[in-house]
């Protein structure tokens, strides 16, 4: 794993259990390709699919409120235009902590969740980049 980049991104790590809101059992595409990048660093990961009940050998739920209880930062690899209902989802399951990975940020959801007091990371930096990632 690479040095943290950020404050916001060394808490977001450190809460140990994630989900990925996107994912997808396509190998090509980024939904799959960070709930990977979980895996191949020994981290807890889920994925969060209405569509999907396994993803890459890994339990995946239909929203973020079915996961199972407990500590949990959430990855977001969905369009913009998910974002607001996706953090109204995060915010109800008591999330803290929401990544959104490159190309699904939506800037008024992000101003509200950070209104709403939890940690963004938004803008830029990659999770794929930041623990390092190779596709098989």
């Amino acid at each position: 794993m690479r040095k943290p980049a950020s404050p916001e991104i060394a808490a977001f790590l450190a809460v140990g259990r994630f989900a990925v809101v996107g994912a997808s059992q396509d190998r090509q595409k980024y939904g799959n390709k960070v709930l990977r990048c979980y895996q191949m660093h020994g981290l807890p990961v889920v994925g969060v699919n209405p569509k999907l009940q396994t993803v890459e050998g890994v339990a995946c739920h239909a929203r973020l409120g079915d996961v199972p209880a407990g500590a949990l930062a959430v990855s977001v690899v969905a369009p913009p235009a998910a974002a607001r209902a996706i953090l109204a989802d995060a915010q109800a399951r008591g999330v803290r902590h929401v990544w959104f990975q490159p190309g699904a940020e939506d800037a008024a959801a992000i101003a509200e969740a950070r209104a709403a007091g939890m940690v963004v990371i938004a803008d830029g930096p990659c999770l794929l980049v930041q623990l390092g990632f190779h596709d098989d």
